[in-house]
């Protein structure tokens, strides 16, 4: 069976959202994309300003977990009406995080990928963005890799997003020519 949905997994800031792009332009086929982001984006103001404390811890409840499992779903929907997936998330809990993507993820072709960066090269490019509290980046680097399961791995830290991304789509179509 040819791969459905691609999940990739990494810490804030380690280039994850970058190689998706890279992605949808290298794989043959149209890829959609759904970050856990985009969830947080789409959660009422209260809800987003609860989620992250000022040292860059992430904090969720049971109603976030709640609509996490509804989106979860509903990507997972979307795979099966016929599209391809690409899915870029933060692995809080680690396993048990990839463990939760398993039952709506089930019967189809999923390709695992781990995305890894240098916790100090993480926080760097936080600090450029701008957009995320200091120390978010450093304190989810390992954490979110912690017994997860992979097919593939890659390392931002000295690989550009492009590079990744053709690793990604050969294990993806099983086509070396695209590395």
């Amino acid at each position: 069976m040819a791969t459905q949905v691609i999940v990739l997994n990494g810490g804030s800031s380690s280039g994850k959202s970058g190689i998706v792009r890279c992605l949808q332009a290298v794989l043959p086929d149209p890829w959609l994309a759904f970050g856990i982001d985009g969830l947080v984006d789409a959660l009422p103001a209260d809800m987003r300003a609860e989620l992250v404390s000022p040292d860059g811890g992430v904090h969720v409840g049971a109603e976030f977990g709640r609509l996490e499992a509804a989106w979860r779903r509903g990507v997972a929907a979307t795979a099966r009406a016929g599209a391809r997936i690409i899915v870029d998330d933060v692995f809080l809990g680690g396993a048990s995080s990839q463990d939760r993507w398993r039952e709506p993820l089930s019967a189809l072709d999923v390709l695992w990928v781990g995305v890894h960066c240098d916790a100090t090269v993480a926080a760097g490019r936080e600090i450029v963005r701008g957009d995320r509290p200091r120390g978010m980046a450093e304190k989810q680097a390992h954490r979110v890799h912690q017994g997860v399961r992979y097919d593939v791995e890659v390392d931002t830290t000295h690989t550009e997003a492009l590079d990744c991304a053709r690793t990604i789509a050969a294990a993806a179509v099983g086509n070396t020519s695209l590395i």
